[in-house]
């Protein structure tokens, strides 16, 4: 991916110790993961999907958004990562977590110990519900907020649902006459033992390839599901 356009990122200057706190949060918490990709520093402020896919000079929805809402029924937290170029379905979200609210500033920073503009998808204050925005499966590659509005890190979508423990689903808003529904009626979780979705039976492969497919490749995708169950011994 080539992120030579506009500005250019680059390793944030000086030691560890010199980093902004919630930035050396989000490092340490990918070092110990092993994740390969550290934290860079954009030149400018990326608050938004768009800043952000500017500076990289990749695609809008190449931008992995942290977008926060309050459950209503015990305050929790609930994080969203979704595309850049996508908008959150609210009632898609409640039908998987409960009823939702919308999240204050003083909501988010207390519940993530971020600010709003550089709520990255990992190392939270506290635990969040978090549900991951399939369409982030059209990328191979993606860019997450690391914790302050001038860092980001990169990440593959499967790590991301390595690093956040979170689930895949549909979260976002459809075009209208979308008539090939996905085949999970509400989260993706895998199977260790099938690495096969619990619910759709798809594999990470397939639901990668929904992300992008039209109705006949989406078609297609669910003409292998049916060959697979049919073959499964009874």
């Amino acid at each position: 991916m080539d992120t030579s356009a506009n500005s250019s990122p680059h390793v944030p200057a000086g030691t560890p110790d010199h980093l902004p706190e919630g930035v050396q949060r989000v490092a340490s918490v990918l070092r110990q993961a092993g994740h390969p990709h550290a934290p860079v520093r954009l030149d400018d402020a990326a608050r938004t999907a768009q800043q952000a896919a500017d500076a990289l000079g990749v695609a809008l929805g190449q931008i992995a958004k942290s977008i926060i809402f309050r459950r209503r029924s015990d305050e929790v937290a609930v994080l969203v990562v979704t595309s850049g170029d996508k908008r959150v379905d609210e009632k898609k979200v409640e039908r998987l977590v409960g009823a939702i609210g919308r999240a204050d500033a003083v909501f988010v920073k207390e519940q993530t110990g971020f600010s709003i503009g550089g709520v990255p998808p990992l190392a939270h204050a506290t635990a969040s519900v978090t549900l991951i925005d399939q369409e982030l499966f059209r990328f191979e590659e993606i860019w997450a907020a690391a914790g302050h509005p001038h860092c980001v890190f990169k990440l593959r979508p499967q790590d991301l649902c390595r690093l956040s423990d979170g689930p895949v689903a549909d979260v976002v808003q459809g075009p209208p006459g979308d008539v090939v529904r996905s085949p999970c009626v509400s989260i993706c979780r895998m199977s260790e033992a099938s690495k096969l979705c619990e619910g759709c039976q798809r594999t990470i492969e397939e639901i990668i390839e929904w992300g992008s497919a039209d109705d006949q490749g989406k078609r297609a995708i669910l003409a292998r599901i049916a060959q697979r169950r049919t073959a499964e011994p009874s």
